[in-house]
């Protein structure tokens, strides 16, 4: 073992008493000389090992501080890793905020898109359900129009046959209408002329024969019908050349083609041509009459003649804008009737038409052999205003009893 001399050296000198000094000192210096080398080679060993240890000491000194900086760099590390940490999860708590907001909308969102979705699911359904609706409406409507439009044209093609019918039967009507004139009125109707031409009606009126034609259109189209009257005009001139036919001559045309006429009267400077209706044959014939109440025409003077063609005039004018106006007005509230039938509501049109049923109107009867008196119609227009104005007094009264009343009624000031 190591050291073995040293600690056997120690040993001996621990029991070493007198005599083995005396007898054995030689062996113990020899031994102290091993153990001395084995104790300068512990010297040796321990200086190296203290060596070593201040070494180790300085090293530790230094691991020391190295760890002191270590620890002081990892705890800035910590600090700024916790730090960092503290902000990540700062971070990391604003973004689960945020996520679950983002979370939050998009359910709303979602719910929002489900119920558009819904809506839209809805709205294309009422959409589709409405175009059924609009297109069987549309359907309905064309099948109504083409009803109305089929009824429309059948009334048309009626009205036209009607109108042809009465252009056919004008010239009959016309005669018809200018026999019973002088049959009534007591003039003569002459029914062969004894001159050339073979006019339609002829009456004999202060020694001058008057001649009336009928025309008519010929077909279903009026814009021709004036430039037939035109030629007319020019044609009649043959009766013009006889003997003691009159320079007037009338020309009669039935009211509803009144609406394509523009000129009423023609100067056709050896005579002239008017175009009349068949409502105004009687005035103008009576015009024609007073005539008669004079022995010699040439007697007249200028201011009877004038005053005679002025009567006429004013006849001939009244009678013919009181047709285009009956005639205008029979066309609107036909246009009317029309549209009661189509924007009335059925329950409405229907009740209408009950009370249409109970209405009745009696207007006076014309007999033949009866004349018109205008006193008469004096007589009854004043009683019509009498009964007017008597109603209004009737109505003022009433107004002022109720305002009296009211005034009674008012508390005291």
């Amino acid at each position: 073992m190591m050291y073995d001399n040293l600690k056997i050296f120690f040993d001996q000198l621990k029991s070493l008493g007198f005599w083995r000094r005396v007898f054995g000192w030689g062996k113990i210096r020899t031994l102290s000389y091993d153990a001395y080398d084995e104790f300068t080679s512990l010297t040796e060993k321990l200086g190296s090992l203290t060596h070593s240890l201040a070494e180790n000491e300085t090293k530790i000194s230094e691991l020391e501080s190295t760890i002191e900086k270590n620890k002081e760099i990892s705890s800035n590390r910590i600090s700024d890793l916790v730090v960092s940490s503290q902000k990540l999860e700062n971070k990391l708590i604003n973004l689960e905020n945020e996520i679950a907001r983002l979370n939050k909308e998009k359910a709303e969102l979602l719910n929002k898109i489900t119920r558009i979705e819904q809506t839209d699911i809805t709205r294309d359904e009422e959409y589709k359900k409405n175009v059924f609706n609009i297109n069987a409406l549309r359907t309905t409507l064309e099948k109504d129009r083409n009803t109305l439009n089929e009824e429309k044209l059948r009334e048309k093609e009626e009205q036209f046959e009607k109108l042809k019918l009465t252009w056919r039967s004008h010239e009959e009507y016309v005669k018809s209408v200018i026999r019973n004139i002088c049959k009534a009125h007591l003039i003569e109707y002459v029914e062969n002329v004894p001159f050339k031409g073979n006019p339609d009606n002829t009456i004999m009126i202060a020694g001058e024969y008057v001649v009336f034609d009928a025309k008519s259109p010929a077909g279903d189209d009026l814009e021709n019908f004036p430039k037939y009257l035109k030629i007319q005009t020019e044609s009649v001139r043959k009766y013009i050349k006889q003997d003691n036919v009159k320079s007037d001559i009338f020309l009669v045309i039935p009211s509803n083609t009144l609406d394509v006429i523009s000129q009423f009267s023609f100067n056709m400077g050896d005579y002239y041509v008017y175009l009349i209706t068949v409502d105004s044959l009687e005035p103008i014939i009576l015009s024609l009459k007073k005539i008669e109440n004079y022995e010699f025409a040439e007697q007249m003077t200028p201011d009877e003649r004038e005053n005679i063609c002025r009567i006429i005039g004013k006849f001939s004018h009244l009678a013919k804008r009181k047709i285009q106006i009956d005639y205008f007005f029979s066309y609107q509230f036909l246009d009317i009737l029309s549209k009661c039938g189509i924007d009335l509501p059925d329950d409405i049109y229907k009740s209408v038409q009950e009370f249409e049923k109970a209405e009745k109107l009696n207007p006076p009867q014309e007999k033949r052999t009866k004349q018109i008196i205008i006193d008469d119609l004096i007589a009854e227009s004043e009683k019509l205003a009498i009964e007017v104005r008597a109603k209004l007094v009737e109505k003022t009264e009433d107004t002022d009893i109720r305002n009296l009343n009211k005034g009674a009624l008012k508390p005291e000031e």
